[in-house]
């Protein structure tokens, strides 16, 4: 019999705040469970966010609730967040965490593609504001048994829903032809020597299946020039590749932002947080497209395509971390936040 216990403010006031604690006693003993999530550029998303008391707001990577708690917090006493994740460990840690918060959090085990969906069930046509925080969390990278950190040994699974029937790293190193291996670590990774990598993987994978992260590692090493100095681990770029590919992290991203316009009110805000600079481009270019609006040649005196502005950017430039908080937190040192707010829509003609 498990009994949790919902209230873990005395341990999360004892460590540090990017933290969250998940407690769990099990019959004999008391098992502390812990689900870090750092929420990068914190104060930064808040800010950007624009938070009414008596708004509605989705998370729509929810991960241990961090950003969602203060958002929460924030919008008290009748504010909504609606929580989306695909990770079901996840989604229990941020149920414990926000607990007390009651009904004025509603969490759903979703992908944040699928959000449109969600509010659909829930009978929310808009609301004041959408935060997606994309790519693999902290707690996803420190638990090996997943599969995404090149620095301990274990399954190349590398699902976000590892309840999911899609393939797995596996799958992928085993089944894709050396082409499409090469094409998959050079786009994705963005690995200047992935034709070298590929080659070692299908010349790896005749005598064994690669099915362990250290096996995978020792693969791309061979790969690498020798002598080759890197800043960065030589695996970091394909292992990177890996999970994009496994999870369709950028499809994923694009059927998100198509969404998240459509269900925001006018004076909406959208932010989002990218990792790297494959997530950044899409959304730096969507928000492009969205605030410029005429897409007619600029020899038109006159619009004829009849797009107006759908959003204003509310920084033209990303927000990146602060030296004080990459002290704190070194993996925010790739974090780039962009935010948009949407505007109505008129739909007189306007010379150019």
């Amino acid at each position: 019999m498990q009994i949790l216990i919902w209230s873990c403010d005395y341990f999360i006031d004892k460590i540090s705040v990017v933290d969250r604690v998940v407690c769990a006693y099990n019959g004999g003993g008391a098992n502390f469970l812990s689900f870090h999530h750092i929420p990068v550029l914190l104060e930064e998303t808040l800010q950007s966010l624009a938070l009414k008391p008596d708004g509605i707001y989705v998370d729509g990577t929810l991960g241990g609730a961090g950003n969602s708690f203060e958002i929460l917090q924030r919008t008290s006493p009748t504010g909504r967040l609606i929580g989306i994740d695909q990770d079901e460990e996840a989604l229990q840690a941020a149920k414990m965490r926000l607990a007390p918060f009651g009904e004025r959090a509603t969490l759903v085990k979703a992908n944040f593609s699928e959000m449109k969906q969600v509010l659909a069930k829930l009978e929310i046509t808009q609301v004041d504001g959408i935060l997606l925080d994309v790519g693999v969390s902290s707690h996803q990278l420190d638990q090996a048994e997943r599969g995404f950190s090149y620095m301990a040994e274990a399954p190349l699974d590398m699902r976000m829903d590892q309840h999911s029937n899609g393939p797995t790293a596996v799958d992928l190193l085993q089944n894709l032809s050396e082409e499409e291996l090469a094409n998959l670590i050079y786009q994705f990774g963005e690995e200047r020597y992935s034709r070298r990598i590929a080659r070692q993987i299908v010349s790896a994978r005749e005598k064994a299946p690669i099915v362990t992260t250290t096996q995978l590692v020792q693969i791309i090493r061979k790969g690498m020039p020798k002598g080759k100095k890197e800043e960065q681990h030589p695996a970091k770029r394909t292992f990177q590749a890996l999970r994009i590919a496994v999870n369709d992290e950028l499809d994923v991203l694009k059927k998100a932002l198509e969404q998240a316009l459509s269900l925001l009110k006018p004076g909406g805000r959208l932010s989002v947080i990218t990792f790297h600079s494959l997530e950044d481009r899409i959304v730096k270019e969507q928000f492009r497209v969205w605030a410029k609006g005429c897409i007619c040649p600029p020899e038109f005196p006159v619009c004829r395509c009849g797009k107006k502005p759908a959003v204003i950017l509310v920084n033209r430039k990303p927000i990146v971390a602060s030296m004080q908080e990459l002290a704190e937190n070194p993996r925010a040192r790739s974090a780039k936040l962009r935010t948009v707010e949407k505007i109505l829509v008129s739909n007189h003609v306007e010379e150019k």
